[in-house]
């Protein structure tokens, strides 16, 4: 795996501004990962070695929310 990685989350259940808040939180939570865009429906997250999907899915879902699909995908240089 890359050094760092690019994780986008699709996600259901947002409904709104609050939901948007809510997931950006979850996600600020997990180790060596860096936000880098909430919408409703999608998280874009720019993760290193050491931050999983798994971690990612399991904040989102600690939350509240289901993660219904996505991708990986190296982080440009």
């Amino acid at each position: 795996m890359p050094d760092r990685h690019v994780e986008v989350l699709e996600i259901e259940g947002m409904t709104c501004d609050h939901c948007v808040k809510s997931v950006r939180e979850a996600l600020a939570g997990v180790s060596n990962a860096v936000v880098r865009s909430v919408e409703i429906g999608r998280a874009e997250v720019d993760a290193g070695p050491e931050a999983t999907r798994e971690q990612l899915v399991a904040a989102v879902e600690g939350a509240g929310f289901d993660v219904v699909g996505g991708t990986s995908e190296a982080a440009p240089e």
